[in-house]
């Protein structure tokens, strides 16, 4: 022990170049919008949290929420404070969608992130920007495969498109890279980041263990159908949902509370 408590005395960090590390954040939630279908009211579009810049690099620009690593933290700490303080949105939990770490990937340095994603399922969801952020919206997200093998990411708010072109690098254990063609401005290399947390999201969606992952304890059955369907790009009837979950859940004794509507039923993953 004292030969390595010796050792520890004498070692020095200085003495090995590192890198700075990050965190971003891909949080989607379900919009709700108007349909004409007499059969269900509305339809949900799946939805992205984009922060626009208030500081260089990439002044103004719209980008993931996050930031760096201080010490102290872990680095889902860091995730879950930085995306609060940026959007005042707070994510029941956070998937891990890997690590980017190509060189130059960020202007300012050597500089690695951890990128997480987390889906909403209130559609009713507020943001507010602060920090750095100048701006914090939800933009409309489509992502297509183009006749040319790439794929096009597509975020849209209002009069505000972004559009990026990129191709998959590789699959493995399930979950894809990107390299972006045109980044179609939206900052650093959020664009890739982005495409893989929606391919690992998708491929994810169809077994319901990981769909309870993303929300709190107890939940509605509402928001457990919002997060499916958001993730899935799917709509389905609430009376089929319904009875598809059935066996999954059970009913708690609580309500809703404060939410500006008709108080709903409370469960909880069985």
């Amino acid at each position: 022990m004292k030969e390595e408590e010796r050792f520890l005395e004498n070692y020095s960090m200085d003495d090995y170049p590192r890198p700075s590390v990050t965190a971003d954040i891909v949080v989607f939630k379900l919009r709700s919008e108007k349909t004409e279908n007499f059969r269900k009211d509305s339809r949900g579009v799946l939805s992205l949290l984009l922060i626009r810049r208030g500081c260089h690099p990439f002044k103004d620009s719209w980008a993931l929420p996050g930031g760096f690593l201080p010490p102290g933290e872990t680095i889902e700490e860091c995730a879950l404070r930085e995306v609060k303080e940026e959007t005042s949105v707070i994510p029941a939990s956070l998937m891990s969608v890997g690590m980017f770490s190509a060189p130059g990937r960020d202007p300012r340095g050597w500089i690695i992130s951890n990128a997480f994603a987390s889906v909403i399922g209130s559609t009713e969801e507020t943001q507010r920007s602060g920090d750095d952020a100048s701006d914090a919206q939800w933009f409309d997200v489509s992502f297509e495969q183009n006749d040319n093998g790439s794929s096009l990411l597509r975020l849209s708010h209002d009069d505000i498109v972004l559009s990026a072109e990129l191709y998959e690098e590789k699959s493995r254990f399930g979950i894809s890279s990107f390299i972006i063609r045109d980044s179609g401005g939206i900052a650093f290399d959020h664009a890739a980041i982005i495409a893989r947390a929606l391919t690992a999201l998708r491929a994810g969606a169809k077994d319901f263990e990981f769909i309870f992952d993303f929300l709190p304890e107890k939940f509605t059955l509402t928001e457990l159908q919002n997060v499916q369907e958001a993730v899935m790009n799917i709509s389905v009837l609430p009376a089929n949902f319904r009875r598809k979950v059935a066996g999954l859940v059970e009913e708690t004794d609580e309500y809703t509370e404060g939410a500006g509507h008709r108080p709903a039923k409370l469960y909880k993953r069985k």
